[in-house]
């Protein structure tokens, strides 16, 4: 990396907002809640994500600020859901899929992110329409696999998330791309968390 690739990131650090470091530290807040399973990390995403929502849809980038529009959503769903379940008679415990599942799962991830990815170079309205349509999509479809509680959904995260820094590289956003860097890390941990209390609850 060039001296003026380490300038540029150190410009982005410089220019980013109180209102995107607070999105940042609550998205953060919410991975860590969300590996322990506490239901308290919906709210952290929901807050982190109606900040994004508007900071992205002022920053003229509305497939972002959609996806983040549904997060908002989810977060909902998923705090009623994890609620709901919130008693000791009626847990909703950590799952597996099986293979099947998961080849069903990533085929309909690429076919749809194929067709917007398609839509968006046909409509130049993305600088990197490819990364742009499979990481939207993915992680539209991962947000419900978290909501359920399905183990691998750490998985999907992992691979969506990094795959996130790369466009947040592509397209400049250095200061967000570090940020995804540690989203990925923490997928990770929250993988080999869940693994633990999935043995446990099995035992």
């Amino acid at each position: 990396m060039n001296q003026d690739n380490y300038q540029a990131i150190l410009t982005a650090f410089h220019q980013m907002s109180g209102w995107e470091i607070a999105a940042a530290l609550m998205g953060v807040a919410y991975i860590l809640l969300a590996a322990k399973e506490s239901q308290w990390c919906w709210l952290f995403a929901f807050l982190s994500t109606l900040v994004y929502t508007a900071l992205f849809w002022e920053g003229q980038l509305p497939m972002q600020a959609l996806l983040n529009f549904y997060y908002m959503g989810m977060a909902i769903y998923g705090f009623w859901l994890w609620q709901k379940h919130g008693k000791q008679t009626d847990t909703l415990l950590i799952s597996r899929w099986p293979w099947t599942k998961h080849l069903s799962f990533i085929a309909v991830g690429l076919v749809v992110s194929a067709l917007l990815s398609a839509y968006l170079q046909h409509s130049g309205q993305s600088q990197s329409p490819i990364l742009d349509a499979y990481t939207t999509v993915f992680s539209v479809m991962n947000t419900w696999l978290i909501a359920r509680k399905v183990l691998e959904n750490w998985l999907y995260w992992v691979v969506v998330d990094g795959a996130a820094t790369l466009l947040y590289v592509q397209t400049g956003y250095y200061a967000t791309a570090v940020l995804f860097v540690l989203n990925t890390i923490l997928a990770v941990a929250g993988f080999i968390s869940w693994v633990k209390l999935y043995r446990q609850q099995a035992a």
